[in-house]
């Protein structure tokens, strides 16, 4: 109901005046971490951007990369524009940095082993950028704060358990625990320092504390979670235990609970452990935690408590709810922890009372104001990259910021990011796509316009969600459209199975013709073939593409599918198949009337990756296609209309020679998915175009796991 609210006031202010419009929050840069590395390093290694601060003038960003055993620097003084300031070697994996004055203090965990842990707290002197102090913590450090009064630092010595030994089962001694160390005159005293013992008071593992995470209020009281312990506890501004209590357990309804592939939000949970990660003071009474879950538990959401461990508030499945409704569920989590929510953040901009959740698993940040913590509102959901793990406000800026630790370069994918956001007048640039109802959704890979109506959309998923292949219907004419319904395809009365759509054609006649890209793996054993299903998605008729045809296929087939003004369909393939000359991919053609099969051949651009067609749309007398690289981010070089004279195209029978087509370049679409101010999305994915030359584009979001979740959805007009 939260999500319902906030989704019709992101209508309402889209429609607003510039003069109306509410505060917002919108990205407005980013920032890969490999950019941090000196001229001659090799920028393909591992990098991260996780915990991370703002120094007092809020001019510069510093974050832990544990892979480069580094703190990472960058200049936000143009925060539209942020320039690197390089890393400062740590000798050891940083986990959290905070700064006073000039100095930054960072956790460094210098542990030889799980068994063995130990560790330092770094003073950095940020105009040297070098080394001025070490004070010994005598563990494993994980989360550190500063006092707001700037008196005290504290540190989280998790001493983490190895989940390779018993299954990570606790008690793993040593035992963590808590260190408080007075701050004078800028430096640390660490001959002041205090340890806070935490044993013996979590029911789960009491003799093995694991703390995660600290924060302090403005009193000086400290408030530490036990995640593995399921447990609470706040320590008092004289260094003594004042309170501490159980995590204990939510109920969820309304969750997918199974690693299936499918979206399936029926399921239910019973006493799922909160097991919480991060948490943040929203007052000196009231304090939130964002419930990750890290061995049995995870509760998909966050709590607000009172400091007596009453339960102010519990978000349940709401705030995973939202992302759902967003495109930004991860299926592949769902046996798990779902989105699980893991960072936090409070902070008042002009007064308005906002707590940030951080999902790192649906990379997205809910902004909510807590101005009444018993009922807080969710006011918009932001964009963050993968695995967004510190975010930082800086009020004084109407700046916000997320380090986001995911770095997937090894593979081809995203490197790890910093995403800068700015709160002023206007409306939300983000989410472009969102459903009123729990329909889940993502992965969309080909677009149609109704035929009766060119506000309304249809599109299709892909192979994300391989046993639920789905066509879904959005309303345009407003900012987010809305996805208004979910068709399930249907074969012999059950969800048909072995079908990864990506393409979709209507028919004319209420039904569609959908493309399925086939996939020779023995283990995937998906066939090349085309579909046609009526309106309530029962398959009608399945074309398999011709055995000699099919002989040649590799995975990269069917992308795109239009109907002609003859009656005939047009279907790109993605890349070349065995029997085509290289850069060089097929266009066929089949009537249905006729079953006739023929084609001709599309000249691929060169570039970088791989370069292959994703779509195929049919506006006058012209076949429009996206063709498109594999490159994500700052790689990525190709992403382009062209389109293709359907005058003089005459497709020759299949197993001869085929004409090679002629194309003409429409339109660069990088710059359109730079508006968004994250990196650049490889997978741009469907088109439609409707009679007045108003192109429809969308990404396909990978169905977020190993992918931002992002879905872009735009048009353009079509010069010709």
């Amino acid at each position: 109901m939260t999500f319902r609210l906030t989704f019709c006031s992101l209508i309402a202010l889209a429609a607003a005046s510039p003069a109306l419009a509410a505060p917002v929050f919108n990205r407005i840069a980013s920032f890969a971490t490999p950019d941090n590395m000196a001229a001659g390093e090799d920028r393909a290694r591992a990098t991260s951007a996780e915990i991370m601060a703002a120094t007092p003038d809020g001019m510069t960003l510093i974050y832990s990369d544990s892979p480069l055993g580094a703190i990472g620097l960058i200049d936000i003084a143009d925060p539209r524009a942020p320039k690197p300031l390089g890393n400062i070697a740590m000798d050891g994996e940083p986990t959290t940095t905070v700064v006073l004055g000039g100095t930054a203090f960072v956790g460094v965990n210098t542990s030889e082993s799980y068994a063995e842990p130990s560790g330092v707290l770094r003073a950095v002197d940020l105009e040297s950028r070098k080394v001025v102090a070490d004070c010994d913590l005598g563990g494993q450090p994980d989360s550190v704060a500063l006092s707001p009064r700037g008196d005290m630092i504290a540190v989280a010595i998790e001493n983490e358990r190895d989940e390779e030994v018993n299954d990570g089962a606790l008690p793993q001694m040593p035992a963590g625990f808590v260190v408080r160390l007075p701050v004078r005159e800028g430096q640390v005293d660490c001959a002041g320092k205090q340890v806070v013992d935490l044993t013996g008071l979590a029911a789960i593992a009491p003799e093995d504390p694991e703390p995660e995470f600290v924060d302090f209020n403005a009193r000086g009281d400290l408030v530490v979670t036990l995640q593995e312990n399921n447990h609470i506890v706040v320590i008092g501004a004289d260094g003594a235990v004042a309170g501490h209590f159980s995590a204990g357990t939510v109920d969820l309804d309304g969750v997918d609970t199974a690693k299936d592939g499918k979206l399936d939000f029926t399921g239910s949970l019973k006493a799922v452990p909160r097991e919480p990660d991060a948490v943040a003071w929203i007052d000196d009474d009231h304090f939130a935690t964002a419930n990750e879950g890290d061995w049995q538990g995870g509760s998909r959401g966050f709590t607000i408590w009172n400091r007596d461990g009453t339960v102010v508030h519990e978000s349940g499945p709401a705030f995973e709810h939202a992302l759902i409704r967003m495109g930004h569920y991860p299926e592949g989590r769902s046996g798990k922890k779902g989105i699980e929510p893991e960072a936090l953040k409070y902070a008042e901009f002009d007064g308005e009372k906002l707590l940030f959740v951080g999902s790192e698993r649906g990379n997205a940040i809910g902004v909510y104001d807590v101005a009444a913590p018993a009922a807080p509102v969710l006011k918009q959901i932001l964009p963050s990259g993968i695995g967004p793990e510190g975010l930082v406000a800086i009020p004084g800026r109407n700046l916000f910021a997320s380090a986001n630790e995911t770095d997937l370069g090894e593979d081809g994918g995203a490197r790890a990011h910093v995403m800068l956001y700015e709160r002023a007048e206007g409306v939300p640039a983000y989410p472009t796509l969102a459903s009123e109802k729990l329909l889940g959704w993502g992965a969309l890979s080909g677009l149609a316009v109704d035929p009766a109506d060119p506000a309304v959309l249809y599109a299709v998923s892909d192979s994300a969600y391989k046993d639920q292949p789905a066509i879904y219907r959005i309303q345009t004419g407003q900012q987010p459209a809305v996805l208004t319904d979910k068709i399930v395809l249907i074969q012999d009365g059950e969800p048909a199975g072995k079908i990864d759509l990506e393409g979709i054609a209507a028919d004319g006649e209420g039904g569609f013709w959908l493309a399925s890209e086939g996939n020779p793996d023995p283990e995937k054993d998906i066939p090349h073939r085309i579909l046609h299903v009526d309106g309530k998605g029962a398959i009608q008729r399945q074309v398999e593409l011709p055995a000699d045809l099919v002989a040649g296929s590799t995975r990269f087939g069917l992308e795109g599918i239009a109907l002609a003004a003859d009656g005939t369909l047009w279907m790109a393939v993605q890349r070349e198949w065995k029997d085509d000359p290289k850069g060089q991919a097929k266009l066929l053609n089949f009537d249905p009337a006729t079953d006739r099969w023929s084609a001709a051949r599309y000249p691929l651009d060169k570039g970088e990756g791989w370069i292959g067609l994703s779509e195929l749309a049919i506006h006058g007398d012209r076949i429009y296609l996206i063709e498109r690289d594999n490159l994500i981010g700052q790689a990525a070089q190709l992403k382009q209309v062209a389109s293709v004279a359907l005058e003089g195209l005459k497709p020759a029978p299949l197993g001869g020679d085929l004409p090679l087509v002629e194309k003409r370049v429409e339109r660069d679409l990088i710059p359109d998915l730079k508006r968004w101010n994250g990196y650049v999305q490889d997978k741009v994915e469907g088109m439609a175009i409707a009679p007045d030359g108003t192109a429809w584009i969308v990404t396909d979001n990978d169905g977020v796991d190993e992918a931002s979740g992002e879905t872009f959805l735009w048009s353009v007009k079509l010069a010709g």
